[in-house]
């Protein structure tokens, strides 16, 4: 998830198959029912929305999720899984410590926590994982936050295009 205090919120799923990016299976969400700035409501709606569209086409499902994130945006996940979908999709967290980096796997529901070194090629391999969705969300939302300071309020009137909207700013400067 990435957003600025709530504004501009969206969401990134990023799949990997054998150990390696599927670029073609990743998806990008704009967050569509949370107000503010609420992690666990995001992750929600955007596990719900995926999988519920994995069902409705008949796409596989995976064969486990990982949340980048503690017990919190697990419990998120299996409420979106288990409860809203009736799904059984093994859940693992990465979480954080208190300086904010990642040092231990959560597991199942109560989680069983699982310390790692970040020497351990496991740990290597999520860390890498958790950079590439926080790479791909993080960009989106950048690019929709950089389209939305691009709108004008001519935009928004019929009848005004792109050249006429630049001609009324040629001659008078200011919209």
């Amino acid at each position: 998830n990435s957003n600025i205090q709530g504004a501009f919120p969206v969401a990134a799923c990023v799949v990997y198959k054998d150990g390696k990016p599927s670029k073609k299976d990743y998806r990008l969400f704009n967050i569509k029912t949370v107000e503010g700035p609420d992690d666990y409501a995001s992750m929600f709606e955007v596990v719900n929305r995926r999988y519920s569209r994995l069902m409705a086409e008949a796409q596989p499902l995976p064969d486990l999720i990982v949340a980048d994130g503690g017990v919190g945006q697990m419990e998120s996940i299996r409420q979106a899984t288990e409860d809203a979908l009736g799904l059984n999709i093994p859940i693992l967290g990465l979480a954080k410590n208190d300086k904010h980096s990642t040092n231990e796997l959560l597991i199942g529901f109560p989680p069983k926590h699982i310390e790692i070194r970040r020497t351990d090629d496991i740990f290597r391999f999520f860390a890498g994982m958790q950079e590439e969705v926080h790479r791909a969300a993080i960009t989106f939302h950048r690019n929709k936050r950089s389209k939305a300071f691009l709108v004008s309020e001519l935009d928004g009137i019929k009848g005004i295009g792109d050249k006429t909207k630049e001609a009324l700013f040629n001659e008078l400067k200011t919209v």
